[in-house]
């Protein structure tokens, strides 16, 4: 159940009201056993120092030997009388003097030994006394020897300072937990303010990560690994959004042209039909492959299941019409956990462009290493400048012509078969050979870590 109290606007507020609260549950208690172990101390003390001023005065009665009179005080005892039976004084120190007997408790022979606190005389303070009988006969005197009971017990002065001392004590320890409160908070401020200043058109920066691995620094990896996200898949939708406008333009075109050529020319209506025919062909096939792109990456981890990789493979080269035939070693049980949709695409895509592009033969290899299952498809054809590694990845990306064998695809082949493989966790690139190009599909094994999923 929360306190009404501790419901303050801020975590630091509500952590500093706890500290101070715990800290007065625990102190509290402790100053008031301070306030009953100290008075107890002083009550213990002067009651000690009067029983052996006492149980001296009591030893010179039993040996007969006379009592000086007025009596002297001793270790800061000054209050002493000796009293007879029926209450008469028999000698007294000059402090009590004008006192009457300090206690009316007369102890017993069998309990000779008292120690109480007197208040003999009406609006004077109260004294600790201790009584001792100096002897088992029913004639024996009675000793009494104590103190004014000090300030320090009989009135309020020790409560008021154990409160002012506990007071400032809490407050202290409220004060430090402010600061600690406010110094673990600021990285939490931080992340407030750089997030406020997130818009849709600026997604690119990046909350601060404090140094460490609490939950702090726990928190600001997530919240930068969930705006990566974000980005990317804004980035997807600004980038659909643009290849549509863009690369749907020229089909769309096409088709108009032919088809207003047909009009104007009807004996021309055949062929205009069949070359509209192939530009609605080839614009199916690239909404086809923008939308397959928007959706990569965004299946659940629910829908991934453990895939055979080279089982995957070997099926796809088996059922495909290829222009050149393909050399296989595939090692078995080399399993991933993928979308078998989208890694299926991603192989696809892979060994139609090696096809391709191959000048007699194309080989596909699957094999493990280390943590990772590895895939390289390799043709023999031309190779790859090194400046074109990495743009041959893009979309819509074509290199000159020179490369090209027969009718290419959409341009999005490579940029899904990327796309596939950084949702999975996994890397591919393109490396060129003396006699061809190989491109390395990595991608961890089931039951591996994915740092770089998606």
């Amino acid at each position: 159940m929360s306190l009404p109290w501790l419901r303050a606007r801020s975590i630091r507020g509500r952590l500093t009201l706890g500290a101070m609260a715990v800290a007065a549950m625990v102190l509290i208690p402790v100053g008031v056993g301070a306030d009953v172990t100290i008075r107890k101390a002083v009550a213990d003390n002067i009651w000690e120092d009067a029983r052996d001023v006492a149980s001296q005065v009591a030893t010179r009665i039993r040996d007969g030997q006379v009592i000086i009179n007025p009596i002297p005080p001793h270790d800061g005892i000054d209050l002493i009388q000796v009293v007879a039976p029926g209450g008469r004084i028999l000698a007294t120190s000059n402090a009590a003097r004008d006192l009457p007997a300090l206690s009316p408790v007369w102890p017993d022979p069998e309990t000779r030994i008292r120690e109480l606190v007197s208040c003999p005389v009406p609006r004077s303070p109260c004294m600790h006394v201790t009584v001792i009988r100096a002897s088992p006969a029913p004639d024996s005197p009675v000793v009494y020897a104590g103190k004014q009971t000090p300030a320090v017990v009989r009135s309020r002065v020790l409560a008021t300072a154990i409160i002012i001392q506990l007071a400032l004590l809490i407050a202290f320890i409220g004060w430090v937990a402010w600061r600690i409160a406010g110094r673990a908070m600021r990285p939490v401020e931080d992340i407030r303010t750089e997030l406020a200043e997130l818009t849709e058109r600026n997604l690119s920066r990046r909350v601060p990560e404090p140094a460490g691995d609490d939950e702090i620094a726990r928190l600001a990896r997530t919240a930068n690994r969930a705006l990566d996200r974000i980005q990317r898949a804004v980035q997807q939708q600004r980038q659909f959004a643009a290849d549509a406008s863009h690369e749907l333009r020229t089909p769309i075109a096409g088709i108009r042209a032919q088809l207003e050529s047909g009009r104007l020319h009807p004996d021309d209506m055949p062929d205009a039909i069949e070359a509209a025919l192939r530009d609605t062909d080839r614009l199916e096939a690239i909404v086809t492959d923008l939308l397959f792109l928007a959706r990569v990456g965004s299946s659940e981890a629910a829908a991934r299941e453990e895939v055979d990789l080279a089982n995957l493979v070997a099926a796809h080269v088996a059922n495909r019409a290829s222009r050149v035939p393909a050399k296989l070693d595939l090692h078995p049980d080399i399993r991933v956990e993928a979308v078998y949709a989208q890694l299926a695409r991603a192989v696809d895509e892979l060994l139609s462009n090696a096809d391709r592009h191959a000048a007699t033969q194309v080989s596909v290899d699957v094999r493990r290493i280390g943590d990772e299952a590895e895939l390289v498809v390799r043709n023999d054809g031309q190779p790859i400048a090194s400046v074109d590694q990495e743009r041959i990845f893009e979309r819509f990306t074509r290199l000159d012509t020179a490369r090209s064998r027969g009718k290419g695809g959409t341009g999005l082949g490579l940029a899904i078969a990327r796309e596939v493989v950084d949702a999975h966790g996994g890397t591919v690139k393109v490396e060129s050979e003396p006699h061809g190009v190989r491109f390395v599909m990595r991608l961890p094994l089931a039951g591996a870590p994915r740092p770089g999923c998606r």
